[in-house]
């Protein structure tokens, strides 16, 4: 509306401009009068124009109020969004969570370890048995290649450390295996050949 009533005093501004030089020779009291009613429009358009800056300023005003009511309304939700996430929420309760958190994860690692380590179930050996049924074995192993090669081995006991100390100071400490002695098989006697050979004899009816 005032765009429109500026844009009408600005024409009758300019006609009473044209009237003025039309008469500025021929008619100089109209010339005269023209001017007058040019500057009274022109005092009308700038009131005019000082009421469109003033309303403008306060559009403005009510624009920024509008947002920032919206911004205050905005802020306040949140902050009731926030007042109500935090309701059963407190810094104890955080430093507990954090606190079972890791407890946790040491006991699963805890675990984990436990199971990553090989286990016998059952199997749990003694030493002494063990070395001992080594030894027997490495001893067979032994008098097989002995027989083998027409050899007779001597075998000499071998007693488990707690018989040892039992036996007292007087026996002498078990003979390692690098020095065991082997002796070599004797010859048989010639009166058992003799006797033999005289039984044969004698179920065959032959004499002596």
């Amino acid at each position: 509306m005032l765009e429109k009533r500026e844009a009408h005093i600005q024409q009758k501004i300019e006609h009473e401009l044209k009237v003025a030089r039309t008469n500025a020779t021929s008619n100089r009291r109209q010339a005269l009068a023209a001017l007058k009613r040019k500057h009274l429009y022109e005092g009308q358009l700038e009131k005019m124009s000082g009421t469109r800056m003033t309303i403008e300023a306060q559009v403005m005003s009510i624009e920024g109020a509008n947002v920032n009511l919206e911004t205050m309304k905005a802020m306040e939700r949140g902050a009731q969004a926030m007042k109500l996430i935090h309701t059963d929420m407190s810094i104890d309760k955080v430093d507990q969570t954090m606190e079972d958190i890791r407890e946790q994860m040491d006991l699963a690692s805890e675990v984990s370890d436990a199971i990553s380590q090989p286990q016998l179930f059952g199997a749990e050996m003694d030493e002494d048995e063990l070395n001992a049924e080594l030894e027997e074995l490495e001893q067979e192993e032994l008098d097989k290649q002995l027989l083998n090669s027409g050899r007779v081995p001597v075998s000499l006991p071998h007693l488990p450390p707690s018989q040892a100390v039992a036996a007292g100071p007087s026996l002498s400490p078990p003979i390692p295996q690098q020095q065991r002695r082997f002796v070599p098989p004797q010859p048989a006697v010639e009166d058992d050949e003799d006797d033999e050979l005289a039984e044969l004899r004698e179920s065959m009816g032959m004499a002596a």
